[in-house]
């Protein structure tokens, strides 16, 4: 519906109450609805699950229509990448967000930073899904709003061309909301418990949920060691359980990525319930570390399995986790994968404990040769030292295709002595080229960094205590930050717009007239960034 529909259609509603309602002006109904497009949650999943499904039929037609996200641990700092991606692309197409269960534990908890061990409460993560919309809805008001103030200034100026240009800025509008990839860690329990979570995640406005199939209650961080998988007909209990959620609230094309960590995953908590012979639970089982045993041999308080008319006993520790053969780790990711998409999962995500495109385009492969239109969402870690793994696959790669390497030692590529060098800049070049190239290469339809904020608040925190606190004083904060922010065109420069102060002042317009007391006068100090 145009700007001009949308006043029409407030007209409507106004006119048969006349006069009691002549105080309400059909336009500013019109501007406020289109400042509050989405009135819930489940509005926001509903379109943005239909952007994604989009984004995904596109990719499989052009593998170099790939997506991006960057994690987010607070509303403003989501909000604040949409501005910049409408301020310097002129689009938000295909740039989602990524909602990181990493840095809910270690920024969102009551309890204080966390590890990544699903010991936060579990309702934070929708809790900030809501709060993330909320700010982006924001950005929509206040941008909508500035153009609203621009079409009236035209119209004082009585500049028609103006005004018609701005009037098809407003109906070609492009909301700042778009795709959350909502983590909800191994599920926060049984598939029950995963079900009532998955429902608040979507009534928060998500439209896509990653689950990994780790033990709930051992969960750790995928970069960590320690970590144990479940089950597959486990696991897909729990995808089935998201599914349901989905459905139930009518977000029928809501998004499932299913992740394995089996890579580095060296245990299971339990051994899997074999019907017969090759069936899921089997084919679990089958990776099992175990040594052939006798009836003799049998001890007390052994666990032996039966497998084509042989005892075996799998190796328990301590912790009664068994253990599964050493170097199965990628044969049973490329099997977790095929279960989950023959299970109602729709995209995979494999964690990698290196940025390496041969390794995950290897595993991508086997997986296609059973489903040829398996995508991947792709975590490119901040856990990854990405300059010491380039140099090295260079360094490698020279050294393989019988190039001299003398000049390096490739157990100190990370050093400052390298970054001028040949090497240091074919890596990067690799750096850079790593996403669109392994979205050609190796089946990766989404490329997100998880924990990117984290650091970079850690960065520009520790660059401006470093000069402020230090000789340089004031100047620390006004070059470091404020001067920056002008000569880039940083929006939050003017920080009490970008708070809502002018949305409140036309708002008290509205309501108030010409008695409304605004707050942006001439005595506002922002006018002082007005230039």
């Amino acid at each position: 519906m145009t700007y001009s529909q949308t006043i029409a259609e407030a007209r409507s509603a106004i006119t048969p109450n006349a006069p009691t309602w002549s105080g309400i002006e059909a336009e500013s109904v019109a501007r406020m609805r289109l400042q509050n497009r989405f009135k819930t949650g489940l509005d926001i999943a509903r379109y943005t699950a239909k952007i994604m499904r989009e984004d995904m039929a596109a990719y499989d037609a052009d593998p170099s229509l790939y997506t991006q996200s960057l994690g987010c641990w607070h509303g403003f700092i989501g909000q604040q990448k949409l501005i910049a991606i409408k301020k310097h692309f002129g689009s938000t197409k295909r740039r989602y967000l990524y909602l990181s269960g990493w840095m809910v534990a270690a920024l969102r908890s009551e309890f204080g930073p966390l590890p990544d061990q699903s010991m936060h409460e579990k309702t934070s993560v929708p809790a900030l899904i809501e709060e993330l919309y909320t700010f982006l809805r924001q950005a929509d008001a206040r941008e909508l709003g500035m153009l609203f103030r621009e079409l009236d200034a035209a119209r004082a100026a009585g500049d028609a061309v103006n005004q018609h240009r701005l009037m098809g800025k407003i109906d070609a509008f492009q909301t700042h909301v778009v795709p959350i990839v909502a983590d909800i860690d191994a599920g926060f329990g049984n598939a029950e418990a995963t079900y009532l979570l998955a429902k608040k995640f979507i009534e928060a406005g998500a439209c896509c949920i990653q689950i990994e199939n780790q033990v709930s209650d051992e969960k750790q961080c995928g970069h960590q060691d320690g970590k144990v998988t479940v089950p597959h007909e486990d696991f897909i209990a729990k995808i089935r359980a998201v599914r349901y959620a989905f459905m139930e609230l009518g977000v029928d094309d809501g998004v499932i990525v299913a992740r394995t960590d089996s890579l580095g995953a060296g245990l299971t908590k339990q051994i899997a319930y074999v019907r017969e012979p090759g069936d899921i639970g089997d084919q679990y089982n089958a990776f099992l570390d175990c040594d052939e045993v006798d009836l003799t041999a049998i001890g007390h308080g052994d666990v032996i399995i039966s497998r084509d008319g042989k005892l075996l006993r799998p190796k328990r520790l301590p912790s009664n986790l068994y253990q599964f053969r050493p170097g199965t780790g990628e044969d049973r990711c490329v099997l977790d994968c095929i279960h989950a998409l023959q299970n109602g999962a729709d995209l995979l995500w494999i964690e990698t404990e290196k940025p390496h495109i041969g390794q995950i385009g290897g595993m991508v492969r086997r997986i296609r040769e059973v489903i040829p239109n398996a995508k991947l969402v792709y975590n490119n870690s901040p856990s990854f030292n990405w300059t010491l793994n380039f140099r090295q696959q260079v360094f490698d790669a020279w050294a393989e295709a019988g190039r001299d390497v003398s000049a390096y030692d490739r157990a100190r590529l990370m050093s400052v002595d390298y970054d001028g060098t040949e090497l240091a800049g074919e890596a990067d070049e690799r750096i850079r080229t790593f996403q669109a190239d392994s979205a050609r290469e190796a089946g990766i339809f989404h490329h997100l960094i998880t924990l990117p904020t984290y650091h970079t608040a850690a960065l520009s925190t520790d660059n401006l205590a470093k000069t402020y606190f230090g000789d340089q004083g004031m100047l620390g904060y006004v070059k470091g930050v404020q001067r920056e922010e002008i000569r880039q065109g940083i929006a939050c420069v003017k920080h009490q717009n970008m708070a809502g102060s002018d949305i409140g002042d036309d708002h008290k317009e509205y309501f108030a007239g010409e008695a409304a007391l605004k707050a942006g006068g001439a005595h506002n100090t922002m006018n002082q960034f007005a230039a």
